[in-house]
């Protein structure tokens, strides 16, 4: 996870690689977090979740946020992103 995590589908895929990596279920990373499975399959799709559910899942995998300066990303990087969902089948 050393990469930056600049927009929130980015975020969603690490969330889920994590998890995979840890062989859990989304049920089971639910259950750990306490939340319902709803959550889960919220920020592991990008979509919006509250700051809480997202440092108990966060908590769930092992994993810390840090902040750190890093700017919002260019124009270019989010057109290139949409651009990516627009090429996918």
């Amino acid at each position: 996870m050393a990469d930056k995590i600049r927009l929130p589908d980015e975020l969603g895929l690490q969330l889920k690689q994590q998890r995979e990596a840890l062989g859990m279920s989304k049920s089971e990373l639910a259950e750990r977090s306490g939340k319902v499975r709803e959550v889960i399959y919220r920020l592991e799709a990008g979509e919006d979740a509250t700051v809480s559910s997202l440092l108990a899942v966060l908590g769930a995998l092992g994993l810390a946020l840090r902040l750190e300066r890093s700017g919002l990303p260019s124009a270019s990087e989010v057109a290139a992103r949409f651009q990516d969902d627009d090429d996918a089948p």
